[in-house]
């Protein structure tokens, strides 16, 4: 019996670490790609309108993929998915420094997106095996790794652009990464899905008022997260007036604090409670924002995007896990329901952005997206402590 229990001990420790490599290495991907835009925005000489209409390649990627990844991961299992999508979401990063006119980038970038949502469906579904397994909620480390990843990422992209390499080679290098991750870690993955294959149940829940204003929450940090993954780059450029070498630094500040808050998020919910972690994510969301927009200087402007890091940090983890208990039959149902609201937001922030700054400026459109902070810590007070 001892040595059972140690072997399950075992098991699911070394799960977590592989699904946790594995949510690294997505937000190395994504993170690689975002912390180059004002490179490529530059060699293909895109207005702020035009960069908003590429990144619409990406919703349109990852909505083509919600049907065929969930039956891909009902027929054949999310480490299978996983392991394929993510070489297929490292293989296509290349093309994106390769794409020599914006409809190359258009298309190169639509197959980025349906790989990329894919692995995210089959990575988080990895998330809920393991999480099943210890029978508590670790949700927020995962997403933590996602963050480390995507500063890890933010961080090579910097580095690379400051010794001017082009992104290219930059992707070739994580492509090398993230193969080596993907070999490595899927042999460690949870083998077998849920052990209720054989029960049909729909994948999406209608949702419900308290569903609903979960999604709206989620809605409203992803549109700022997304903001940020693909606008703090070009804002640090166009706005601050910082140098090709140093814009990536806005990226760099809100991604260190958005994966270091994550790892904290469940210290700081049980000492505080869900409803005011929550109220305080948007505030910071939207303060930081209005600091960055109101004061353009280098130094501030860093600050005010350390405190959006830690704005939303806590947000996505935080709803996931009240939307799981909201339902408790149906934890997996509901989490879906919550998450494609939450992820419409993600998606539509970044071109939004290019199409208010295409028309205004971009000082103007991130004090729009300043509104969703405070829309959260306002949303916020519906929520259950």
């Amino acid at each position: 019996m001892l040595q059972e229990l140690t072997i399950s001990h075992s098991y699911k420790r070394t799960s977590r670490i592989a699904v946790s490599a594995l949510f690294f290495l997505t937000g190395l991907c994504f993170a690689s790609w975002a912390s180059r835009i004002p490179a490529i925005q530059e060699k293909l000489h895109l207005s702020e309108g035009a960069l908003g209409g590429m990144l619409l390649a990406l919703p349109i990627g990852s909505i083509l993929s919600m049907p065929v990844a969930g039956v891909l991961v009902d027929k054949y299992g999310s480490r299978q998915v996983l392991m394929l999508a993510g070489l297929l979401y490292a293989g296509v990063l290349p093309t994106l420094g390769l794409a020599a006119t914006s409809w190359q980038l258009f298309a190169c970038l639509v197959v980025f997106g349906f790989c990329g949502n894919m692995a995210n469906i089959a990575v988080n579904t990895q998330a809920v095996l393991v999480e099943a397994m210890y029978g508590r909620s670790i949700m927020a480390s995962f997403h933590g790794l996602w963050s480390l990843g995507g500063f890890a990422g933010a961080s090579i992209g910097s580095g690379m652009g400051a010794l001017r390499v082009v992104p290219y080679q930059h992707f070739l290098f994580i492509m090398v990464l993230a193969i080596i991750i993907v070999a490595v870690a899927i042999r460690y993955a949870v083998a077998q899905d849920a052990p209720n294959a054989q029960e049909k149940t729909p994948l999406f829940a209608w949702p419900d008022k308290i569903l609903l204003t979960l999604g709206v929450i989620a809605f409203c940090s992803m549109i700022c997260e997304g903001t940020m993954f693909d606008w703090s780059g070009v804002y640090f450029k166009k706005v601050i007036g910082a140098p090709p070498e140093t814009a990536g630094l806005g990226y760099n500040a809100f991604m260190f604090t958005m994966a270091g808050f994550r790892f904290i998020a469940d210290f700081l919910t049980v000492r505080f409670g869900t409803k005011r972690v929550l109220q305080l994510s948007g505030a910071l969301t939207a303060g930081g924002l209005l600091i960055a927009v109101l004061f353009p200087y280098f130094n501030v402007a860093i600050l005010g995007f350390l405190l959006v890091g830690a704005g939303v940090s806590s947000v996505v983890p935080l709803v996931y896990s009240a939307a799981g208990r909201s339902m408790p039959s149906s934890p997996g149902r509901a989490l879906a329901s919550v998450s494609t609201i939450g992820y419409l937001g993600f998606l539509a922030g970044p071109p939004l952005i290019g199409l208010i700054a295409q028309a205004t400026s971009l000082r103007i459109s991130f004090s729009v997206i300043a509104v969703m902070g405070m829309c959260i810590a306002v949303m916020s007070k519906k929520v259950k402590a």
